[in-house]
């Protein structure tokens, strides 16, 4: 990769100002800059900045080394393994600080980019002890060149207020276009996960991808099979838990990447393309992205139900279809597709297993005679269940009917909900019929203990 005579902005020609800049940032980077070292914001927020957009993390790069920059700061530390980098936390604000980072050489797998690859995160579990050293530190020059795209290329400096672009990434802002710095080929290979960024800030920002970024994707999809499960979840999140998760899946299936983070799912997709899977998914996601629009917390448990429902619920049909209860059948559907998405990306177990009782709870929603509606609106995951249940209803899988009464329900008073519970009951009314039971003999009566 070339390295270019970097193009110089001064302050007066760009629109960023330091009012738009979080206080916290600039306490790391005047204290870099008081210090004798380089100061510069980097990558996406400068990026974003430069859009007039708010950025969601300021991040910082120096010539300063992690432990030199640890000794300015007592509310530092330094986190990672294959690449230290210092974590600066003002209360919950965490602003990350990295040293600049050379041109990888004689390595065969490149690290991630420090720009938004980590977005804050501590990275001290993302790989075996015995991965090779990549704290290979370099020049600002080299440090920008090793970046993914030439819209992440982009340094503000502290120093003089100027805007610093190595990558023509200024014209690439204007023009709404995301292009690889270097051979696409050879930047995916180093790592695929390249291919899932691509596809994320194309539609984060409602770039297109430049033809050569975008021509060699769909060969390479098959390389993201060599990532890391634990390090595809993290994948997962960022693509579908950033406000923009519809417009991410249907990049993410017209580019084929989509079958390698849900091979079930898609395989779901395929069979039935008028189907449930062809709605329930959009609008899941879509009704992430409102959440997230609107400032309302998302849960991952609830992402992944909704990606797996499909496969789970095929997998229930051929178990009922077999003789097997529905209860038993949702369980092994359940662990049968749990198991087999693992295999591509993780999923922890505080997930997991609301997600199970997400799934189990649909057909409780149904039974709704006696004490049980009144025992399932106790469970503390009844709100997830029910807003999944809403999303069924949305497709036309669930009875409006039903996501109707639930609604009804929970507003009701205590008496109100009891008159619901009997109409329900009642002959015609929904619920099902007790059966009589026999009169027990007196030898067989049971016991009371």
């Amino acid at each position: 990769m070339t390295i270019n005579n970097p193009v110089i902005i001064p302050r007066a020609q760009h629109i960023i100002t330091r009012t738009q800049i979080s206080e916290n940032a600039l306490k790391v980077l005047n204290r870099l800059k008081e210090a004798g070292y380089a100061s510069l914001l980097v990558g996406g927020c400068v990026r974003d900045l430069m859009l007039g957009r708010e950025p969601k993390d300021f991040d910082v790069v120096t010539n300063a080394r992690p432990e030199q920059i640890r000794k300015l700061f007592h509310n530092a530390r330094i986190i990672g393994r294959r690449f230290r980098l210092v974590h600066v936390r003002f209360g919950w604000d965490i602003i990350e600080v990295a040293t600049f980072r050379a041109i990888p050489r004689d390595i065969t797998e490149e690290p991630p980019s420090t720009e938004e690859e980590t977005e804050g995160e501590d990275v001290e579990d993302d790989s075996t002890t015995d991965a090779p050293d990549h704290n290979i530190f370099g020049s600002q020059e080299e440090d920008a060149v090793r970046r993914d795209f030439t819209v992440n290329a982009l340094y503000y400096d502290i120093h003089d207020f100027s805007v610093i672009d190595y990558a023509d990434g200024v014209p690439d802002l204007k023009a709404g276009i995301l292009r690889v710095i270097g051979d696409p080929a050879t930047r995916y290979r180093e790592d695929p996960v390249r291919m899932l960024r691509a596809v994320r800030f194309a539609a984060k920002l409602g770039f297109n991808l430049e033809e050569k970024t975008a021509a060699p994707i769909r060969d390479l999809a098959p390389l993201l099979a060599t990532v890391s499960p634990a390090r595809m979840f993290e994948e997962v999140l960022k693509l579908f838990h950033g406000g923009y998760a519809l417009e991410t899946y249907e990049l993410l299936r017209h580019y084929g990447l989509f079958q390698y983070l849900f091979p079930q799912t898609e395989k779901s997709l395929e069979h039935e393309e008028g189907g449930f899977p062809v709605t329930l998914v959009p609008r899941a996601l879509a009704n992430t992205d409102a959440r997230v629009s609107a400032d309302k917390p998302v849960t991952p448990a609830f992402l992944f139900a909704a990606l797996l429902w499909e496969p789970v619920r095929e997998q229930m049909g051929e178990h009922i279809a077999r003789g097997m209860n529905g209860h038993d059948a949702m369980f092994r559907a359940a662990e049968h597709v749990l198991r087999e998405q693992l295999r591509h990306v993780t999923i922890p177990k505080r997930f997991s297993v609301p997600m199970r009782e997400i799934w189990s709870m649909q057909s409780r929603l149904e039974r709704r005679a006696g004490q049980q509606a009144f025992r399932l609106l106790e469970i503390k995951r009844f709100r997830a269940a029910y807003d999944f249940l809403l999303l069924r209803a949305e497709t036309g899988e669930a009875e409006q009917s039903l996501a109707d009464w639930w609604t009804r329900f929970q507003s009701a008073d205590e008496n109100e909900r009891r008159v619901m519970v009997a109409e329900f009951a009642a002959p015609g009314g929904g619920g099902k019929r007790r059966r009589r039971r026999r009169r027990s003999s007196p030898a067989q009566a049971p016991r009371h203990e």
